[in-house]
């Protein structure tokens, strides 16, 4: 991948998983959109940084040739992009939310198993519109 598609990929990565998650979190937590639109802009950024580094990294230990990728291949990337998520995120969240840890982690844990397939899905489906964009365009 170029810096230019990590770029979009990221960004639209961000932005349909904000489309996702706030609407989610609203009804669960009941808090305030701007309250939650803050901290997720917030999240969202850090994951950004985290997707771009970490995806350039995984390029190089695995292959860049994303549209040959396995499932498993695929499962692995989504576990390992989810635990630098986690690390970051779950101290955030319980100071937000002002619930102990353990009620974050648990928290934290429903939206992993959800990005989990969010991540796989995401990935599989840019990676096949990229494929498709390149061989039309050739």
């Amino acid at each position: 991948m170029t810096t230019k598609q990590r770029i979009i990929h990221t960004i639209l990565f961000e932005v349909f998983a904000l489309i996702l998650v706030v609407p989610l979190v609203i009804m669960i937590t009941g808090k305030e959109t701007g309250e939650l639109f803050t901290v997720a802009v917030g999240l969202s950024f850090y994951a950004v940084i985290w997707n771009y580094f970490y995806n350039i990294w995984f390029d190089n230990r695995f292959g860049s040739n994303r549209s040959e990728r396995s499932f498993l291949t695929r499962i692995g990337h989504a576990l390992g992009f989810e635990g630098g998520i986690i690390l970051v995120t779950l101290p955030v969240i319980s100071w937000f939310m002002g619930i102990s840890l353990f009620s974050a982690f648990l928290l934290e844990l429903a939206f992993l198993v959800l990005f989990f397939f969010y991540a796989i899905g995401f990935n599989y489906v840019y990676d096949l519109v990229c494929e498709h964009m390149q061989t039309t365009s050739a």
